[in-house]
């Protein structure tokens, strides 16, 4: 039956209706949608989905649970192995992972493993399915250093193991990324967000937020006053980068971590929120990865006329394919080949408009990609009252600057190695706090590693 049916469609708002509010764009499966699509999976006696996953989820048994209607039992099968699940089934590149090493997928449709493991974690939220069971402590006190993605399954993994895990965060709402990076209409706040965040809580996980390490404390008073024998740093990569072009000092210059965090964990796009932002009738949005796409898509959704300025092809935008489907969809525009040499503004200090040049793909640069270059000549503008700037990002330098021994690479990232162990014992990193900016499982996956290398440190003293 699995080959004689085709990839069961999710229903999605229409991007007419959809590029004018922020609820959430995908509706995703009902039962019997999940369990039509559940029944297309070949259960490979070799798996390579599982392999794909940087968590290990138990894909082909949790998808065997859900065809039987045993949502439940699905629901506690992924738990084995993620903390996460509502918000993977939402954000994950399944495309390039588990997806993208489904046997279906070689000459036809994979499984939508994505979509299936959403509906799962919907279906226990709203049904209220069984609560974690307790855990005996073992006496021993780790500590959390951020509250993202690497952060909440390091302490999940540990809280289960029978730790007292205490997370710290530095903003006034737990979730790091989850909560200020990713936008309402991709990823909600209350329904998702918190609810992931209340499950690591029923673990006996204790968070406290509005506490920067490095400020309100450092790691050594954690360790040395507060009786935390390890400390996991998983701050994420929130330093934002520019292009160090004339004019990035104008009014209506943002970078993209800004612009999200103001919407999403300030909630400037509410009208009763007293956070305003400025968007203006056009924007432009530099770069071409997820986070590109979320901030072009927050400002279309502001009342703006958005483009997006991508120094490369289509072929090489790192986006998720989905991600640039909707945003194209949404009446989005994309300016391909082109490049900001400078930022232009008016006598009152504003932005007016962004002077480009036009870009060709020369030889392939160490990423693989082929290098753009300047056509001489070519250059052009751009009329636009905003520039988002979404190139990257790197890790704050706070940490490791109020830690003693801890080394970090040329790029700001903290040293470490495959299990997250630093430089100095007893610290342990992952997540974009080491790799740079990545993705949320792949932070997950960092945060399991360490969780699992604490232990062993633990229990070897």
């Amino acid at each position: 039956m699995a080959n004689k049916i085709g990839r069961v469609p999710v229903r999605e708002q229409d991007p007419k209706v959809r590029a004018t509010n922020f609820e959430e764009v995908c509706y995703g499966y009902d039962a019997q949608e999940a369990q039509l699509e559940a029944s297309r999976c070949l259960h490979c006696k070799n798996p390579r989905c599982v392999a794909a996953c940087p968590v290990s989820v138990k894909i082909p048994e949790f998808i065997a649970l859900v065809k039987d209607g045993d949502f439940a039992g699905a629901a506690a099968k992924i738990a084995e192995d993620s903390s996460l699940p509502a918000v993977c089934g939402r954000v994950c590149p399944q495309e390039t992972q588990c997806e993208g090493s489904c046997i279906l997928g070689v000459k036809g449709e994979s499984v939508a493993i994505g979509k299936l493991e959403r509906f799962v974690a919907d279906w226990k939220r709203e049904n209220k399915s069984a609560s974690a069971p307790a855990f005996v402590s073992n006496g021993h006190k780790v500590a959390i250093v951020g509250s993202g993605p690497a952060g909440l399954a390091c302490a999940s993994d540990l809280a289960k193991l029978g730790y007292e895990v205490t997370v710290f965060e530095a903003l006034h709402k737990a979730g790091g990324v989850l909560e200020y990076g990713i936008p309402e209409f991709r990823l909600p706040k209350e329904k998702v967000v918190a609810s992931e965040i209340a499950s690591v809580k029923e673990l006996g996980v204790k968070f406290e937020t509005n506490v920067i390490i490095g400020r309100t404390v450092t790691i050594d008073q954690l360790m040395d006053r507060e009786g935390f024998e390890a400390v996991f740093v998983g701050t994420g990569a929130g330093l934002p980068r520019f292009m160090g072009i004339p004019g990035e000092n104008f009014n209506g210059v943002f970078s993209a971590n800004e612009f999200l965090t103001r919407n999403n964990l300030m909630k400037a796009y509410r009208p009763d929120y007293l956070t305003p932002i400025h968007a203006g009738k056009k924007v432009c949005v530099v770069g071409g990865g997820n986070v590109a796409m979320d901030a072009a898509r927050t400002a279309l959704r502001l009342g703006a006329e958005v483009t997006i300025v991508y120094r490369r092809t289509e072929v090489e935008l790192p986006a998720r394919k989905e991600e640039v489907h909707h945003a194209k969809e949404e009446g989005i525009e994309f300016a391909m080949l082109t490049n900001p040499v400078e930022i232009l503004g008016d006598d009152k200090g504003w932005v007016r408009a962004i002077k480009c040049i036009r870009m060709e793909l020369g030889e392939p640069d160490a990423s693989g990609r082929r290098s753009p270059v300047e056509i001489p000549g070519s250059e052009f503008e751009i009329e636009t009252e905003t520039v988002i700037m979404a190139l990257g990002t790197s890790p704050n330098p706070l940490i490791a600057k109020t830690t003693a021994g801890l080394e970090t690479s040329r790029r700001g990232c903290l040293v470490a190695d495959e299990a997250g162990a630093t430089t100095r014992p007893g610290i342990f990193a992952g997540g974009d706090a080491v790799s740079g900016a990545a993705t949320v499982i792949l932070a997950m996956g960092a945060g399991r590693r360490a969780a699992a290398a604490i232990d062993a440190y633990l229990q070897s003293k």
